[in-house]
């Protein structure tokens, strides 16, 4: 006999249902609920401790939001960063669990952002629940500390006051497009011009040296620091400064025509003194249009000697181009050649044509037109000049191709920069008194920004370090164009669409 005894399966207990006492769906009873999971959350709301309106600050002149409780961000439209601001002015938020938070497209000019959530809570005892609802924030408009300082005066603490001795103002508008480019402006509290350049001005002196090694990277400059003293507390031997950093960029340019002085010639690779500034960065690129020999001079090696350029663009001089000989002789981008040429302003009258050797092979043809200085019968006032043999002095030095371009083809190009001065309204011209002065002063600027832009058209090379932004200007017709307009233009690829920014004002 064994003494196990063999156990019997019992029969399966059936399970005990309970109707739902809202809509009367059977539901298991062993949950203690007397409720649906659907009738639950009809009826039970999670999100009822979360506003669905609230408020979000935002600087209209710096375009930055308010991260309380004292910290402003800079945010797109619908971006990870404003999501994240909005998320944390939601009060009640952290009684549930977020699962899913996303944007709801508004009209930006609306003032209104919304945003839809998605989360989960505790509805009942062991029921979890999901729910989404809608929040809507009204943007408000008010000012933020930094931008107050600027409209406030004598809250500056450092100012880089930029100047170049020049009598055109082509170096500042590029370096105004690379300061623009690479955002080397945010940290400043107010920006004016001045006669001869620009002076920014800024709250902390770590912000200005910022900008200072900016300056140092792009442009050939000196620069020297001054302080002030504000204020001294003798009780804690504290004191409060003001520190102005005057920065002076060489007042060589691109095209300008230059005598080098002996001693640096010789040590540029002995090359001729008499050569033509080809580029500026942060060194000054010289190249002599005979030989093609280059030569990089920085600007450290510039001030132990300085000098100034025998003649800049607006003295050059139109020729037209009757023949061009190759030499064979090329370097980089530039062939040397012997060409041709005759003064425009003498065609028909004396026909005195000119042999020169010239860098620009390449590009001129007989027929075109070249900008260049003419050196013949010219004085200049130069001592560095005067050192050199007159024998070995060219008549005409050839410095670039000049196109004809028509005013329509001007007044409707497809690209547009950005300007600084719109950007920072706070932007104030020195007042002159005199209205002839003042026109004539317009005039000029208006003539070199024009030049500038002819500029850039022509060189592809100094495209690549700005931004061109599409213009929605109409662009000219074919037939409205003059038949004399030969001017280079900017392909449409190498044009940036210009982002929507934000204008809640």
């Amino acid at each position: 006999m064994s003494n196990y005894t063999q156990l019997t399966p019992q029969a399966a207990q059936p399970q005990a249902t309970v109707l739902c006492c809202n809509c009367g769906v059977p539901m298991d009873g062993s949950t203690g609920l007397v409720m649906c999971y659907d009738c639950i959350k009809l009826n039970v709301d999670i999100t009822a401790g979360i506003p669905r309106e609230a408020n979000i600050s935002f600087c209209r002149n710096c375009e930055r939001f308010l991260q309380p409780p004292q910290q402003w961000m800079r945010a797109e439209l619908e971006s990870r960063e404003l999501l994240a601001i909005c998320l944390r002015r939601l009060k009640g938020l952290n009684k549930v669990r977020l699962i899913d938070a996303s944007f709801i497209w508004t009209e930006p000019h609306s003032r209104r952002i919304r945003i839809k959530l998605t989360v989960q809570g505790e509805a009942l005892t062991n029921t979890i629940i999901q729910q989404s609802f809608e929040v809507e924030y009204v943007v408000v408009a008010m000012q933020c500390p930094d931008c107050a300082k600027s409209y406030t005066a004598n809250t500056w603490r450092a100012a880089v006051q930029i100047r170049q001795k020049v009598q055109h103002k082509r170096t500042f508008l590029y370096l105004e497009q690379l300061i623009l480019k690479h955002n080397a402006h945010m940290d400043t509290i107010s920006i004016k011009e001045s006669k001869d350049g620009l002076d920014f001005y800024y709250s902390q002196r770590n912000h200005a040296a910022k900008m200072i090694d900016f300056l140092n990277s792009v442009v050939p400059i000196k620069s020297k620091k001054s302080e002030e003293l504000i204020s001294q507390d003798i009780h804690s031997g504290t004191s409060q400064y003001k520190f102005t950093f005057s920065v002076e960029i060489v007042p060589i340019c691109k095209d300008d025509l230059v005598v080098l002085p002996k001693k640096l010639a010789k040590s540029m690779g002995d090359m001729s003194r008499l050569v033509l500034c080809s580029k500026v960065s942060n060194m000054v690129q010289f190249i002599d249009p005979v030989s093609l020999q280059t030569g990089d001079l920085l600007a450290q090696v510039f001030w132990r000697t300085p000098f100034v350029a025998l003649a800049d663009v607006t003295q050059m001089v139109e020729f037209i181009v009757l023949d061009v000989e190759p030499t064979g002789q090329r370097n980089g981008r530039w062939l040397l050649a012997d060409v041709t040429v005759a003064r425009a302003s003498d065609m028909g009258s004396n026909d005195q044509e000119y042999y020169v050797r010239s860098h620009l092979g390449g590009i001129l043809h007989p027929g075109d037109s070249a900008l260049g200085y003419f050196l013949t019968n010219s004085n200049f006032n130069n001592e560095l000049f005067d050192e050199l043999n007159t024998d070995t002095i060219p008549d005409v030095v050839l410095v670039k191709k000049h196109y004809v371009r028509s005013n329509k083809r001007m007044k409707h190009r497809n690209w547009k920069l950005k300007r600084m001065a719109n950007e920072h309204k706070d932007l104030v011209a020195d007042e002159i008194v005199d209205s002839r002065q003042a026109r004539q002063e317009a005039e000029k600027a208006e003539r070199d920004y024009e030049l500038f832009l002819q500029e850039l058209e022509e060189d592809q090379e100094l495209r690549k370090t700005v931004n061109l932004y599409r213009a929605e200007n109409k662009p000219v017709e074919e037939d409205d164009m003059e038949e004399e307009d030969d001017a280079p233009q900017i392909d449409i690829d190498e044009l940036l669409d210009e982002l929507d920014e934000m204008n809640l004002g």
